[in-house]
């Protein structure tokens, strides 16, 4: 079986490729810890997202699919 992306469950390839296009990766990164239950870090994702954040997302996709987690509330 293969392993599963922090992007709602999608497979590693489609998490990854998701994760190098930064407009893709803003969104899902936002959408999935809105789905979390994280608003606030949701909020945060998309107003900080555009910078470092899709750059270490993409690296951590790369590494160990999943995105940073970077406040817990």
């Amino acid at each position: 079986m293969a392993k599963k992306g922090d992007y709602f469950g999608l497979s590693k390839l489609v998490s990854i490729i998701l994760a190098i296009i930064p407009v893709t990766a803003l969104f899902c990164g936002v959408i999935t810890r809105i789905s979390e239950g994280k608003i606030v870090a949701g909020i945060l994702r998309l107003v900080l997202g555009w910078n470092i954040i899709w750059i270490v997302d993409l690296v951590l996709m790369i590494m160990n699919q999943r995105i940073m987690r970077l406040i817990n509330i």
